[in-house]
């Protein structure tokens, strides 16, 4: 029977996957950029700069400096929608999609590692495994 991953150990995986992203020679994305850098990858599209600002609820102008960012390290490219001129779509780029599987990867290793740790443990008598019920020592690779 498999592991389950308390929300605990959930912080940790995101906690693990964020210092191994600081770590790494790439991107250092804002919590902002990353959420819309997440959203335009794994939502179907198209997307907008207004679509984007509704679905993660912050304003355009915050959407704006965003995909500028994401603009200047290819993550993410701005294009005028030839069906209205008036609105700009937001792609894909190559770059962007070898950022998200490097990203899944290390999300993987910090899951895997932590699912480890969790199987490890033994439980103690109150069926909490570690001794700060259910907190474990996080291994940071």
């Amino acid at each position: 029977m498999a592991a389950q991953i308390n929300p605990d150990q959930l912080v940790g995986v995101l906690r693990d996957t964020v210092v191994a992203l600081v770590r790494r020679d790439g991107p250092d994305l804002s919590a902002r950029q990353l959420g819309v850098f997440l959203t335009v990858y794994l939502t179907d599209g198209p997307h907008t700069v207004r679509g984007l600002a509704a679905e993660l609820n912050v304003s355009k102008p915050a959407i704006t400096r965003a995909l500028d960012r994401l603009g200047e390290l290819d993550l993410a490219r701005r294009k005028v929608d030839p069906m209205d001129r008036r609105s700009v779509l937001v792609q894909r780029t190559l770059k962007g999609s070898a950022f998200l599987r490097d990203l899944r990867q290390i999300m993987a290793d910090a899951a895997a590692a932590t699912r480890e740790l969790t199987v490890a443990e033994p439980a103690n008598a109150e069926g909490t495994s570690g001794a700060a019920g259910g907190n474990t020592t996080r291994r940071v690779g």
